[in-house]
């Protein structure tokens, strides 16, 4: 058997290591994907690399390579491109040489259930591909967030799903849209991604870009996608009457210690909790997870993502990656791991 597979195992708090193996067959209605590139996620991926992440539940219910727990050592990722080079029994042979997505922790070779491999559209190379999972939040978050036609925005956080929650939002006619983030990159990224105006949270009280300008006072909407527990009393203070806040950070282990006194408690404004592993109860009468998946395949060579690709690094230094992520958060964007 051909010993050349390498795949990303965490085996403890801040430490990863690359283990070398043979390069599994596919069995009947598999396939398997030779990966071309796979992408950290500066959300949840660093929660789980940091030992941050709930020691309950499954790693992801609604992906299959995920369903273990969060005991180390363990394998996680969830956004792997490339390309089919085998196929098991039954399997239609059209997937023979097809660019692919799949849901599946960093791998060299990936075997999947046919119906889990996702036909990358014509011209979208994969590394564009690897912006899948992120873009379907940014267009679930967006949907939660029901967006109305002059409406004054701020978003908290300008990481890669922020981002693209940002140049989504860009494409609505909103009255004014605000990002807030510490890094002077990712703002920078999201005055490119057309924010009217981009903050540092450190020397700028972010709700007074909205607050001071016209009646009524404050944001219509808000979302909190910072992963910054602390960031969500920010966000509540930027918010109106009747605001409502989307949150679609993923704090793990952290708590957020609200004030939710006289500003909340008067103003009517609303918490709105945004998962991309489930539709909104009051869209599912129209809305269902391919349709919204159509959606992100069609925006996926429409929305320049190859500008957010800061680094790749082969995966024999993945352990750099994720230093860099970890420790110098200000220096990258979306960072790739190649194979």
């Amino acid at each position: 058997m051909d010993l050349n597979r390498r795949s990303l195992i965490f085996a403890a708090p801040r430490e990863v290591a690359v283990q070398a193996g043979g390069v599994p067959e596919p069995g009947p209605g598999e396939l398997r994907v030779r990966a071309a590139a796979s992408a950290i996620s500066a959300g949840s991926e660093l929660l789980l690399y940091r030992g941050d992440a709930p020691d309950e539940g499954a790693l992801d219910e609604a992906i299959p390579a995920l369903q273990g727990g969060f005991a180390f050592p363990l394998r996680y990722g969830y956004a792997l491109a490339g390309s089919v080079d085998a196929l098991g029994q039954g399997v239609d042979p059209a997937w023979l040489g097809r660019a692919v997505f799949a849901f599946h922790p960093h791998d060299s070779h990936a075997v999947i259930r046919q119906e889990d491999a996702i036909a990358l559209p014509a011209g979208v190379p994969p590394e564009l591909g690897v912006f899948i999972p992120n873009l379907e939040t940014a267009v679930n978050l967006v949907m939660d967030g029901a967006p109305l036609l002059g409406e004054r925005v701020v978003v908290f956080g300008q990481g890669v799903v922020g981002l693209l929650v940002t140049a989504l939002l860009a494409r609505f006619p909103l009255g004014r849209l605000v990002t807030v983030d510490a890094l002077p990159a990712r703002r920078a990224a999201s005055r490119a991604f057309r924010a009217d105006a981009s903050l540092d949270p450190g020397e700028h009280e972010a709700p007074r870009a909205l607050l001071d300008e016209g009646e009524p006072r404050g944001a219509d909407l808000v979302f909190e996608l910072s992963g910054n527990p602390a960031a969500l009393d920010a966000a509540i203070a930027a918010a109106g009457f009747a605001g409502r806040i989307v949150i679609g950070s993923w704090y793990g282990r952290k708590r957020a210690a609200l004030d939710l006194g006289g500003r909340f408690h008067r103003n009517r404004q609303r918490l709105i909790s945004s998962q991309v592993s489930t539709i909104a109860p009051e869209l599912r009468g129209r809305w269902t997870k391919a349709r919204r998946f159509e959606t992100v395949l069609a925006l996926l060579p429409q929305l320049g993502l190859e500008q957010l690709i800061s680094h790749r690094f082969p995966i024999e230094r993945a352990a750099e990656a994720y230093v860099l992520l970890d420790q110098h958060p200000d220096e990258a964007l979306q960072v790739l791991l190649t194979y």
